[in-house]
């Protein structure tokens, strides 16, 4: 390893130092049982249903949306996004996952990302701006997060309702979140140049501040009751945290920069976000719906785990593409 390489490693570790103490404090304190796992919930609702979306709000509001939204960026992480989707779905098949909802929730776990609980905190530590997560987190929502849930409303067995009234509330319940609630409304405010007071502003930084840290360390609590055992890992469940982990970030780095010539941050951006692990909604997805709930708390869990071990080589590796 030459002193450069070194030194960027060193840089990259030193910038995940904090993301490895909250995320830490948070294991260690629930497996020593001093602050109970079940709260882990009461922190990552704070986070995800307010602080996040303070801190996208008043970033998006400020952000000039032209850097924001580079479109050869975005469409590139798409592109990439639907060819990991047709490959997911491909292998689901040929290993003899039959049913629609099965499949769906295997693309999920392998194509979408833990954006509210993992990325917004290590994008900020990182960098000092989760912005370049809005595009992705709109993408999430409007597209990935639709087809799956589609395709899970239409084979419940306990339909009671039409199909379109089922569809119309999920995409509604989608749409509705607080995080789309609150890039949404800073897209507009910032298009209207609607003026907000600098007191209004401070208060969404002071409480979005604490987005980073909360997140985490909510994040750590649920690991850290739920326990890992590395020696249960199945061979399924280690094929779609590889693909999660190391296959589609590196399908978005071919497709972005030789597909649509992507260099510089962006594409830093998009390998980091694509490296982020499976998200915590997969496991409400599959209670929700009751298929794979073993199989999607298991990947919830681990993928995080694998995503925190390798954050510090795929940083090293962004920075030096």
């Amino acid at each position: 390893m030459t002193a450069r390489a070194h030194m960027g490693a060193v840089e990259a570790l030193e910038k995940l130092t904090p993301v490895m103490l909250a995320f830490g404090c948070g294991a260690v304190l629930a497996r020593r049982k001093v602050v109970p796992t079940e709260s882990s919930k009461v922190f990552a609702d704070y986070a995800f249903l307010f602080a996040v979306p303070c801190y996208l709000f008043g970033n998006i509001y400020s952000s000039d949306l032209g850097a924001l939204f580079d479109w050869r960026a975005i469409t590139g992480y798409a592109t990439a996004a639907r060819l990991a989707v047709v490959v997911v779905g491909a292998l689901a098949w040929v290993c003899g996952v039959r049913e629609p909802r099965g499949i769906a929730l295997r693309v999920m776990a392998a194509v979408q990302v833990n954006t509210a609980y993992f990325a917004v905190p290590v994008f900020i530590m990182l960098f000092g701006n989760a912005a370049p997560i809005f595009p992705v987190l709109l993408f999430q929502v409007c597209v990935l997060s639709l087809v799956v849930i589609a395709v899970m409303e239409l084979g419940r067995a306990d339909r009671t309702r039409s199909r379109s009234r089922q569809l119309g509330t999920a995409v509604g319940a989608s749409l509705l979140t607080p995080l789309v609630i609150a890039c949404n409304a800073g897209i507009l405010l910032n298009l209207l140049s609607v003026p907000l007071p600098r007191t209004v502003l401070d208060s969404f930084a002071f409480v979005g501040g604490s987005a980073s840290p909360v997140a985490l360390f909510a994040l750590g609590l649920h690991l850290g009751g739920a326990g890992l055992s590395i020696r249960g890992t199945t061979l399924e469940e280690g094929g779609i945290i590889a693909f999660k982990c190391v296959i589609f970030p590196l399908l978005a780095f071919a497709v972005a920069r030789y597909g649509f010539g992507v260099r510089g941050d962006w594409l830093r951006y998009l390998v980091l976000i694509a490296a982020m692990p499976t998200p915590q909604n997969l496991f409400i997805f599959a209670q929700r719906y009751d298929v794979g709930i073993d199989l999607s708390a298991a990947l919830v869990i681990k993928s995080s785990v694998a995503a925190l071990i390798l954050l510090p080589l795929l940083v090293q590796w962004a920075h030096r593409a």
